[in-house]
């Protein structure tokens, strides 16, 4: 009789202890204020706004769940994260907030499988700067006059970090000057990225065969907590 009244003891305690233990934390989307109204997210997430290093997700909406679909390490600016809205150009600090993704890019040809729009970058392809051009923020072919080159970036002097890459829409839309340009997703270098997100070569190409531009993929960049979380956005 003892022993059946402490197993019953003990099985009344693991009941309770289960009741009381908090529900799983929801997936990351289902914790962001705006996944942008896609059934695609990718979120680049950092420890805080000093780190360098973090995680990069990818996710499908099926069923009214968010899904990880694959994830990566991701490297960030040197100088950490910056309020996307407050930011300021040549900090070399990666914008958070939730941005579009408008079309991908590559010094190597379109790899097998992507479906996003993709421009093959070559010896006359720049990514203006400059900010008092009329193309700032923008891809240019040829560099126009008005555009420094000491103030754009020559694609194909980046062969490692942008054979593959994906336009992040930071100051896209509406370019403010002086708030920052040339914001990508693209392929890891040899460290710290100068603003923009990176990844290992293999996890771009794996984003780029899952991207749909259908399925209106956005990114979230942000940290864990604090002003610029990533739940924020």
């Amino acid at each position: 009789m003892r022993t059946s009244l402490v197993t019953g003891s003990v099985l009344l305690a693991l009941v309770g202890s289960s009741a009381a233990r908090p529900a799983d934390t929801p997936p990351l989307p289902e914790r962001l204020a705006d996944t942008g109204g896609g059934s695609q997210l990718i979120t680049a997430e950092a420890a805080g706004t000093g780190s360098t290093t973090g995680t990069v997700s990818w996710w499908n909406l099926k069923s009214g769940k968010w899904v990880r679909a694959g994830s990566a390490p991701a490297r960030f600016g040197a100088e950490g994260l910056a309020e996307g809205d407050e930011r300021v150009q040549g900090t070399n600090t990666t914008p958070t907030g939730l941005y579009d993704l408008p079309y991908a890019f590559g010094v190597e040809a379109v790899p097998a499988g992507t479906r996003y729009p993709y421009r093959r970058a070559g010896d006359r392809s720049w990514w203006c700067q400059d900010n008092e051009a009329r193309a700032y923020n923008r891809w240019v072919e040829p560099r126009p006059a008005d555009c420094r080159a000491g103030e754009a970036e020559h694609l194909v002097a980046y062969p490692e970090q942008y054979a593959r890459a994906l336009v992040i829409g930071f100051n896209y839309d509406r370019p403010v000057r002086g708030r920052g340009a040339g914001i990508f997703l693209h392929v890891n270098g040899s460290g710290a990225t100068a603003g923009c997100v990176s990844v290992p070569a293999p996890s771009m190409d794996r984003i780029l065969a899952w991207a749909d531009p259908a399925r209106r993929p956005h990114i979230a960049i942000g940290t864990r907590s604090g002003t610029t979380a990533i739940t924020r956005y």
